[in-house]
């Protein structure tokens, strides 16, 4: 992980005194999966914009993102390093829900590969809107179950950044830059 990253993990961090307010469920059975779920404090409308575009997207994910909403196109952010994230638009109900062939982190070559099914679901909610993320296509193996411990915690941490974003504001990538 390049600095850069680091300070904005660490800038943006809720989880770090174990009182996140992204809810983690792991599942083996019937289906291995991840279920992830936060209360955004913002419209449903403009929830949506923060996935649904290129300019909602470096908001708050990075400020180096690729958003094509379409079946088929490019939800993607480029991190420091050449690292990449994010995957492919399976398909899309507006301000409803984004469905993603996502990829794995490049140390899980495997599972990046043959990639997880992201389901990002955002409802009205009293206060906000409520987004729920379902990972699932999960395959066995050593190298798949690491990558599922990872992304337990790295989505749960996406899920931060976004609340941070709308508890504070869209992040400032460059002043972040400056101030390493």
């Amino acid at each position: 992980m390049t600095k850069m990253l680091s300070v904005v993990l660490v800038a943006v961090s809720f989880a770090a005194a174990g009182d996140s307010p992204v809810k983690v469920t792991k599942t083996v059975t019937p289906e291995k999966a991840l279920l992830f779920e936060v209360m955004i404090p913002a419209k449903p409308d403009d929830v949506w914009r923060a996935f649904a575009t290129k300019e909602g997207a470096q908001e708050w994910l990075w400020q180096d993102v690729t958003v094509d909403l379409r079946e088929g196109g490019d939800w993607i952010v480029n991190y420091p390093g050449g690292k990449t994230g994010g995957g492919t638009i399976i398909s899309f109900e507006p301000l409803r829900s984004i469905t993603i062939r996502a990829m794995a982190p490049e140390r899980f070559p495997e599972v990046r590969r043959e990639r997880t099914t992201a389901l990002f679901r955002f409802e009205p909610a009293e206060g906000g809107t409520k987004v729920t993320l379902l990972q699932t296509g999960w395959k066995q193996g050593k190298e798949w179950d690491d990558a599922y411990d990872y992304l337990a915690e790295g989505n749960a941490q996406l899920l931060n950044q976004l609340l941070y974003r709308f508890k504070n504001g869209p992040i400032d990538w460059n002043r972040l830059r400056q101030s390493k």
